[in-house]
């Protein structure tokens, strides 16, 4: 399985490096642009087109426009593959989540950005534009949108949804976030970094200017800015801007929010689980979020069909169906409660055993983690003894020797991840050699020697170290839920043998989130995950705050040293080389630089890995069908929103 997996990521991975400037070879504004997979069906070929029974029983009353005057121009209408059959129209997704915390739970699932990502990962292609131009310098790109393309309420989307999101919500920040990188070029020869001017063309059309070259604009775009639109006639109704502070206010607190930009951000970046906001989704919020099952119900106006003219999504509704934690889903796995979910290697024997009884398949999706078991230690954190013990290179060395990677690869893994430091894994994009086994021998011994030599020497009672003030070193781990008890647990009885007392923090998504951003948290086992460091550079790079490791020097990034912590050392060498990266001139000179920064991470172990990665476990039931049995699963595809749910269907 492991040298399988490698060998789809290594396939992925060089092909994304070398198809950065995949828009030079023809993709345009005709017809004939590449609007679904294969390209071998034409929209105009389809005869009549079809759509839900619910839907045309409301055509059939009155009360709803024909399933074709709600669809594109027919040139336009998005042509979409499926993986096994067309399919059938009726019953429900059921998926479990943690609440309206998750928002992403859902949100992936239902996904629809400009430009996404080829199935098998290895460029990207029009989703939402239809087709796109670029020079041969690579400084201009024309994209295109799709004619009579509909929001979910009915109202036109066109080229003004773009430009309102790029005047008005982006470049203002209205919703919390920094204008992404994918919008600013790097002179060659000055360094200077400057942003993209975004004009509009017409209706249907608009053109991204770059003073220098960025041949990996569509890919970083996919990335960075998945969705670049929002309902101008929504947001113009919310934003201060048009309706005055007072008003925006009032709107903010009838809403249930202490302040404008709370609401602000929900409203223009987590929308999609906000009813009242159109959208371009296959599925619509339809519920309050907090309810036991938030639903999302069919977009009537979705923009997509099968090969055959039917309307998609194929299922009616998307239901999330709300438990307390995420141990929970496995029961509402094996008690049919829901029909899809992803799960951890510590569910596999549970899983497997219940398979035919439950009448669900178990599918291993490839992913691009570094690691299936690591800690990353925040190396901005607050407290001043901290700080300076997490920035020593010796106290990561001590935690990565003083754990036994084998028994933690068999307990916590059931063995389908091997022993091995958070590293690219051979064959892929980034590999170093001698990655995986860098600190990676289990030596209590050396590590107690090099925890002493940074001078924790005296020990309490219980045989905890002691800092100089005689304070206990204490590391608190947070995590969001108790999904990786296990593991933790077996790090803390490892880490208090070499004297580094543990304390085990677990919270809600939400509170972990809010304590991440507001660099409250020590230590942690989130996942880190690298498809291309040059292409999604922010859990390596601190360009934003993101990545618990990097703690504010993020934030010192994201608002240009006004705050957050300054870059010093091998951190600011990282931002050295990322500078000269972004302004190489050819993929040689880009993966060269980024090869200086894979390097200084194996040097330095920011985050230390216990464990190779290992497949994602996807359980579909045996009657939710076109899901397939193997895809490679990770944040920059979207999960599992890169199988493109809106094809799945039931089979009875």
């Amino acid at each position: 399985m492991k040298k399988r997996i490698i060998v789809v990521l290594n396939a992925l991975l060089f092909i994304l490096l070398l198809t950065g400037c995949m828009g030079k070879t023809g993709n345009n504004n005709s017809s004939e642009s590449e609007n679904n997979i294969d390209n071998d069906i034409d929209p105009e070929d389809i005869s009549d087109f079809e759509e839900a029974p619910e839907l045309k029983e409301l055509v059939d009353e009155g009360d709803l426009d024909s399933v074709e005057d709600r669809l594109p121009v027919e040139e336009d209408i998005m042509v979409e593959d499926v993986y096994e059959e067309i399919g059938s129209y009726g019953g429900d997704i059921n998926i479990a989540w943690e609440g309206a915390d998750s928002k992403w739970t859902v949100g992936k699932y239902t996904e629809e950005p400009l430009f996404r990502f080829t199935e098998d990962g290895e460029t990207v292609e029009p989703n939402v534009a239809k087709g796109y131009d670029v020079n041969e310098e690579a400084t201009e790109y024309t994209i295109y949108l799709r004619e009579g393309m509909k929001w979910s309420d009915g109202v036109p989307f066109t080229t003004d949804d773009v430009i309102f999101f790029w005047e008005h919500m982006l470049k203002e920040e209205t919703f919390g976030k920094s204008v992404y990188d994918a919008f600013y070029s790097v002179d060659p020869e000055t360094n200077e970094r400057k942003m993209a001017e975004i004009t509009q063309l017409d209706d249907y059309s608009f053109k991204v200017t770059f003073d220098a070259p960025s041949p990996n604009f569509l890919t970083r775009l996919a990335i960075d800015s998945k969705w670049f639109f929002a309902p101008k006639h929504f947001h113009e109704t919310i934003l201060p801007e048009f309706v005055g502070d007072e008003k925006a206010s009032e709107i903010a607190d009838e809403n249930g929010y202490p302040d404008v930009s709370s609401y602000l951000k929900d409203t223009g970046y987590y929308y999609w689980i906000r009813e009242e906001i159109p959208t371009l989704r296959p599925w619509v919020a339809s519920n309050d979020p907090h309810s036991d099952v938030f639903v999302m119900e069919r977009n009537p106006y979705y923009w997509k069909v099968d090969a055959e003219g039917n309307q998609l999504p194929y299922t009616d509704n998307i239901k999330a169906n709300k438990i307390q934690d995420a141990s929970q889903s496995v029961l509402s796995m094996l008690g049919e409660d829901i029909n899809i979910g992803v799960f951890g290697t510590e569910d596999i024997t549970v899983l497997k055993e219940n398979e035919e009884r439950s009448n669900y398949r178990v599918l291993l999706w490839p992913t691009a983690n570094l690691s299936e078991t690591m800690i990353q230690l925040n190396q901005t954190v607050e407290d001043d003894n901290l700080r300076e013990l997490f920035q020593d290179i010796r106290f990561r060395e001590a935690l990565s020797l003083a754990v036994d990677r084998y028994e933690i690869s068999e307990t916590v893994t059931n063995g389908m991840a091997e022993p091995s430091q958070a590293s690219i894994p051979e064959g892929l994009v980034g590999y170093q050699e001698g990655w995986e086994d860098h600190w990676s021998d289990y030596d209590q011994e050396r590590a107690e020697q090099l925890l002493d030599e940074i001078g924790l020497t005296e020990k309490n009672d219980k045989g905890f170290r002691l800092f100089e003030d005689d304070s206990v070193v204490t590391l608190t781990i947070t995590e969001p839920e108790t999904e990786q008890a296990t593991f933790l647990e077996l790090l803390q009885n490892y880490y208090e043998k070499v004297g580094i007392k543990v304390d085990l923090k677990y919270v809600d998504d939400g509170t972990y989130q809010d304590l991440k951003y507001s660099n409250q948290i020590e230590a942690t086992a989130e996942n880190a995950f690298v498809v291309n460091v040059a292409l999604r550079p922010d859990v390596l790079l601190p360009l934003r705050v993101l990545t618990p490791w990097q703690g504010d020097y993020g934030l010192y990034n994201e608002t240009d040293g006004e705050n957050g912590t300054k870059p010093e050392g091998d951190i600011a060498k990282l931002m050295e080389y990322w500078d000269k990266l972004r302004a190489s001139t050819t993929e040689e000179e880009t993966m060269e630089w980024a090869d200086e920064i894979y390097k200084l991470h194996m040097q330095n172990q920011w985050i230390i890995g216990y464990t190779s990665s290992a497949p994602n476990i996807i359980a579909a039931a045996e009657s939710l069908r076109n899901v397939p049995e193997e895809l490679i699963f990770a944040d920059e595809f979207r999960d599992v929103g890169h199988a493109h749910p809106a094809q799945f269907f039931i089979k009875e």
